[in-house]
């Protein structure tokens, strides 16, 4: 495996995936997590927990894969593995962290108390880049990476309903 450091043009790769992309896939803990994040300085922040994304036990994980799509196909570009750490209140590097999260979540209550809600309920964590590269352009697999739908205690209030057969849709005559 060839990492970020050893060549140029997939350290430039990764960092302008992580620019571009809103959303990644995290392995780690045996199971696929989509994430949204940002990419500041030099590496993905990203925040869970509370009333945020779900990736359970994200903060006792010191190694993630990062799975990053194409922005033009949308299709697995480059998987790269990842050094995980969480990012107190307390660190330097909150501030700036927490202010490039609010600025780009979408769809917040409010954005004045976002990161002090963030400091008491949910964890952000950092993702920097080591030097392992698992999948590259030219060096992706074959494989599908299917995988079968986390347990959710989402439901139905019942039986869905019964069609016995489709109503036509009949377009108006313009002449």
């Amino acid at each position: 495996m060839t990492g970020p450091a050893d060549d140029p043009f997939l350290a430039a790769l990764t960092q302008e995936l992580g620019k571009k992309t809103g959303v990644c896939w995290l392995r780690y803990d045996g199971r696929e997590h989509a994430a949204w994040h940002v990419w500041l300085d030099d590496a993905l922040y990203l925040v869970s927990g509370g009333a945020e994304q779900p990736l359970p036990g994200i903060e006792d994980t010191s190694s993630v894969e990062v799975v990053m799509r194409s922005k033009e196909n949308g299709g697995r570009l480059l998987t790269w593995v990842a050094a995980a750490s969480v990012v107190h209140p307390t660190d330097e590097l909150w501030e700036p962290v927490t202010g490039a999260l609010v600025s780009a979540r979408l769809n917040l209550d409010d954005l004045s108390t976002a990161a002090a809600d963030w400091a008491e309920h949910s964890v952000v964590t950092r993702l920097a880049p080591t030097d392992a590269v698992v999948e590259s352009p030219g060096a992706l697999s074959d494989a599908s990476h299917r995988a079968e739908p986390g347990p959710t205690r989402a439901t139905t209030r019942g039986p869905l309903p019964k069609v016995f057969h489709r109503r036509m849709k009949r377009r108006p005559k313009l002449s």
